[in-house]
């Protein structure tokens, strides 16, 4: 089985920071075809473990003069891969502290590696907080172009305290990002070795599951706001589709808004795209999101509902890196376990 570091979790009621992350998962964000792939103008100096070394990534190109050893995260989402690959993270971005987190507000699956390795506060509510991030003395900054913890519009204010790569979560899987962070911060073959545990586990997984009816579609279930529908290119697909489901996203003509890894659909639309969806995986931030989305009566004729086919994942998959995946694996088994 997947390795993996386990918390007992609940979702027992709504939580406003991670209600405003999940309405952030709407927003529009248009993703230019001519950016670099992030990492590419480091893989060669990585080869030979020079530095040193410049990284392409979203928002322009990080030289970085050494290997960093006092790297700071603006994105919470990013937190867990950098801890995945044992990059030397002095301080992360905190959301408001909720069931799905600690009481500092750092994500459940990965809380507890913080603070074994002594991971601090670089500020609360994802409020970017510059002086903070000065203070802290970083040689690294990790920061996302998207979500509630996006900080690209300080890329400039960020890169003059430090060396700053801006990477967009959505749009790669956690594995990509992996590698993209191995090679600034000179841990490539720690990253390599995470990536390639976690690959041979998600295929042994495979070979354990029976799949449910299919299509599958991921999402988050928001009431009178529609759904929020997971993209064929997310992390979290690209792990159902690791396992052998056939992952179903939502028609983009339908959608209210769309971005790199999910897309927005109003109540009306709802029904219409999720039609062809066999089961649907839900993810809760707040109460029971099978009971209410199954007694939606815009909802009542979707092949998922009346085959009983919903199924409410951990609260862990809505944002994905070694720890959630991990989860996200080891549930899967244990619900379809053959």
């Amino acid at each position: 089985m997947v390795r993996t570091v386990r918390r007992s979790l609940t979702a027992a009621a709504a939580v406003a920071a991670l209600l405003t992350l999940a309405a952030c998962s709407g927003d529009a964000a248009a993703t230019d075809d001519a950016t670099p792939q992030p990492g590419a103008s480091a893989e060669a100096d990585a080869e030979t473990g020079t530095w040193p070394r410049t990284v392409e990534h979203e928002s322009g190109t990080a030289e970085i003069p050494e290997q960093p050893l006092r790297i700071v995260s603006t994105s919470l989402t990013l937190t867990g891969t950098l801890l995945a690959i044992d990059a030397p993270v002095i301080a992360s971005a905190a959301t408001s502290p909720s069931p799905m987190t600690d009481d500092q507000g750092f994500f459940s699956q990965w809380a507890d590696v913080a603070a074994e390795r002594g991971v601090e506060v670089l500020y609360p509510n994802l409020e970017l907080d510059l002086e903070a991030v000065e203070l802290a003395e970083p040689d690294l900054i990790i920061g996302s172009t998207i979500g509630a913890d996006a900080t690209v519009e300080a890329y400039d204010q960020l890169s003059e305290i430090a060396p700053t790569i801006m990477l967009d979560y959505g749009s790669h899987s956690w594995q990509e990002l992996a590698a993209v962070l191995g090679e600034a911060t000179g841990l490539e073959e720690s990253a390599a070795a995470v990536v390639a545990d976690f690959d041979a586990s998600l295929a042994e997984a495979a070979t354990q599951i029976t799949l449910p009816a299919q299509p599958t579609s991921l999402l988050v279930y928001n009431g009178a706001d529609g759904v929020n529908i997971f993209s064929a290119t997310s992390s979290q697909a690209q792990v159902l589709t690791g396992l052998g489901f056939e992952y179903r996203e939502g028609p983009a003509e339908l959608a209210a808004t769309t971005r790199s890894d999910v897309a927005t659909f109003t109540p009306e639309n709802s029904a219409a795209a999720l039609r062809d969806s066999g089961t649907a995986l839900l993810v809760p931030l707040g109460g029971s999101s099978v009971d209410a989305f199954s007694a939606d009566p815009l909802l009542a004729n979707l092949p998922a509902i009346t085959g009983d086919s919903v199924v409410e994942v951990p609260p862990t998959a809505f944002r994905m890196d070694f720890f959630s995946a991990t989860e996200l694996v080891d549930f899967l088994v244990a619900t379809f376990g053959a």
